[in-house]
């Protein structure tokens, strides 16, 4: 980077809370009457009073940044709110420029505001962000005594997730809004979820929520293979136990992304998104029907994030973004053609799953595996079932699963 210019510290970002600028600390104030240009929200510019440094209204990413680099060695102050760190422009920033060239000052974080209010230890909450993603990626932490923290999108979100918790069996779920914490308009208001009374918050909010399961609430654990009923289906479902065996297979690692082809009802999507809420899911499924179940199911379950695209394999398989550090091929396997497609975009240490149940899908695969090797595993399960006042066990159709690791 010193080939391009100064490596020294030029661009600044500091943290605002609502307490605007009696809150900064004197090496945040002097950066700030220093700058040469100020960058921020509206919002955030209307706290810093005008001077002689040059006003750029943030205003979009890439123009934004642009705007940020052409004054690079000059005096560039960034204003963030609160903590620009925790969910913050800071990693964006960081992301952009020599981290050697940037400054930041933090203020406190919503989070950390609202632990402080509730007496609850940070490192017993979890914080959420319904800014970039959907509210229903609380359904993931619905267990008693759970402790969240969310930074809200908008005024409605304080009542979007009472009408969640609700719906799922947990309006006995405590919540507590706080509006503008640390400055002069902060105001906290809170009831139940179940009747939530109030109007639209403050734009401004954060929501504290202590999760309380009612009667009919249905708690689902974080380990791979929730109960079949867990899910809408048609029947066509990867069964719990089986399900489980395949997660572990796909081994998911945080951030990482999956291939689900022939999704079906979604529930290896959903299952790789609850145990790795970083990472992103692709759930290929040419019925419009499933796909439509798959959402449903996606956002019930905690994985609002899954990507579902109507196609079929492998002639989807070019026009999906990415490099997929997994695939699974779940939905009917009839060509080998897609085994050597998915293969192909798996890079080196990506993983392929397959499961058939059909002798001419198995011999497909043994084809496979003698030509990219990786193991080959039966699976036989069977459940209890009644047989007239008694019970026998009643086996499931066995299922081939190839494992293979690209090297």
């Amino acid at each position: 980077m010193s080939e391009d210019g100064p490596t020294a510290p030029w661009l600044t970002v500091i943290g605002l809370g609502e307490d605007g600028l009696s809150g900064l600390s004197a090496a945040a104030r002097g950066a700030l009457d220093a700058a040469e240009m100020v960058v921020g929200a509206r919002r955030l510019l209307q706290m810093v009073p005008e001077g002689a440094a040059q006003r750029v209204l943030w205003a979009g990413l890439d123009g934004t940044l642009d705007a940020i680099r052409a004054a690079r060695g000059s005096r560039v102050v960034v204003l963030a709110s609160g903590n620009p760190m925790w969910f913050g422009v800071g990693s964006t920033l960081y992301r952009s420029f020599d981290p050697r060239e940037i400054v930041i000052f933090p203020a406190p974080s919503a989070f950390s505001l609202a632990c402080s209010r509730m007496g609850w230890s940070m490192q017993e909450a979890t914080a959420i962000s319904a800014h970039a993603f959907p509210l229903e990626q609380i359904g993931r932490h619905l267990f008693p005594g759970k402790r969240l923290v969310v930074l809200s999108r908008d005024g409605e979100t304080p009542a979007g997730l009472a009408a969640f918790l609700t719906e799922r069996g947990f309006g006995a779920s405590e919540l507590t809004v706080f509006e503008a914490m640390g400055g002069p308009r902060e105001r906290v208001f809170g009831g139940l979820a179940e009747g939530w009374p109030h109007p639209p918050a403050d734009s401004l909010n954060t929501v504290a929520i202590r999760v309380l399961p009612g009667a009919e609430a249905r708690i689902l654990g974080l380990a791979p293979g929730l109960p079949d009923d867990a899910y809408l289906h048609d029947g066509m479902l990867t069964k719990r136990e089986i399900r489980a065996i395949t997660l572990s297979a796909l081994s998911p690692r945080p951030g990482e992304t999956l291939w689900d082809i022939g999704a079906g009802n979604g529930s290896i999507s959903i299952e790789w998104l609850r145990l790795n809420p970083t990472g992103r899911a692709v759930a290929v499924e040419r019925d419009p029907n499933r796909a439509q179940v798959l959402r449903i199911n996606a956002n019930r379950l905690g994985a609002p994030t899954v990507e579902i695209v109507e196609d079929t394999a492998p002639e989807v398989l070019d026009r999906l973004a990415g490099d997929p550090a997994a695939i699974f091929i779940g939905g009917g396997l009839t060509s080998g053609d897609t085994l050597d497609a998915c293969w192909d975009r798996l890079p080196r240490g990506g993983r392929l799953v397959v499961n058939v149940v059909a002798l001419e899908s198995a011999a497909l695969l043994f084809e496979f595996q003698k030509r990219r090797g990786g193991t080959l595993t039966q699976l036989a399960i069977a459940r209890n079932a009644p047989v007239g006042s008694m019970t026998k066990f009643e086996p499931m159709a066995p299922v081939i699963q190839y494992a293979g690791v690209k090297t």
